[in-house]
């Protein structure tokens, strides 16, 4: 399904993807799909290893021509923007229990998947990429954890690690107060770095679509309680949506880039708000 937003890429069902079972050539084929379709779109300036080209007019700074396109075609043209120096990109990624959930696709597949697009288009822009797994600690393998999360701990205890400006991208389901989360967030943010935190969770957990009454299994503690959803239903929603609001209203305040995604929501859409967040950043810089 194509975008307006975005025209010419093509958005792929990540339930679909993660049947391919191949992280790298999941994330060569999304992320070879976007930048074809970025190719196509007005997008400039976003810090992506690609140069848009126009032809060069009078009055036009000749050091930004582009003398191999020269070379091969006799024309000046002009790049109308490089990639950035390079950053140091870390991806910090939630494996504990509560990842597990999921109604289609777990929330830990789906958030494992866009770890990798993310590595590889770091990568792909010659950024220095690092990945950190944990749950109640940082632990450095990706398999799924048997442990709870401690999503504030690890944050506090890595923030004296990001000493150099760089891009920390956050991906969780973050099930944990939202002050305590900014708290421990803070003081990466007050380094100098650019964070960035993808909200992944399903959408039953958003919509709390279940009808028959059962016994729901805390997937942090394993305690287990039996639950009328009928009789729950709005309250709950309305509990996720002030939870949604409040992170939303303090990633504003710090300043923190928030994107909230289900896990229906196809891959592209979530490398694409990156890009358009990195977009931003080069024009303040």
């Amino acid at each position: 399904m194509a975008n307006s937003s975005l025209p010419g890429a093509k958005f792929v069902d990540p339930v679909v993807l993660s049947r391919i079972g191949n992280l790298e050539l999941i994330a060569k084929t999304v992320v070879d799909g976007l930048i074809n379709g970025t190719h196509r779109a007005p997008f400039y300036g976003a810090s992506v290893d690609f140069a848009e080209h126009r032809g060069y007019v009078p009055g036009d700074d000749i050091r930004r021509l582009d003398w191999r396109v020269y070379a091969r075609t006799d024309k000046y043209y002009i790049k109308e923007f490089e990639a950035d120096s390079n950053a140091n990109f870390s991806v910090l990624l939630d494996v504990s229990k509560s990842m597990g959930f999921g109604s289609k696709i777990s929330k830990l597949d789906y958030a494992k998947t866009l770890a990798a697009c993310l590595a590889y288009l770091a990568n792909a822009q010659r950024d220095r990429v690092g990945l950190i797994t944990f749950d109640e600690a940082v632990i450095e393998h990706i398999p799924p954890s048997s442990k709870p999360g401690q999503l504030v701990g690890p944050l506090r205890k890595l923030a004296e690690h990001f000493g150099r400006r760089g891009i920390i991208v956050v991906i969780s389901d973050f099930y944990a107060e939202p002050e305590e989360i900014f708290h421990a967030v803070g003081p990466i943010v007050h380094r100098g770095n650019d964070v960035v935190l993808f909200h992944v969770m399903d959408p039953q957990e958003i919509d709390f679509s279940f009808s028959e009454p059962s016994s729901f299994e805390d997937m942090e503690s394993g305690d287990q309680m039996p639950i009328v959803p009928s009789k729950l239903a709005a309250d709950y929603r309305a509990l996720v949506q002030a939870h949604i609001e409040t992170l939303t209203k303090k990633a504003a305040q710090q300043p923190v880039d928030y994107i909230l995604l289900n896990t229906s929501m196809p891959l592209d859409y979530a490398l694409f708000r990156f890009l358009s967040m990195r977009q931003r950043l080069a024009r303040t810089r």
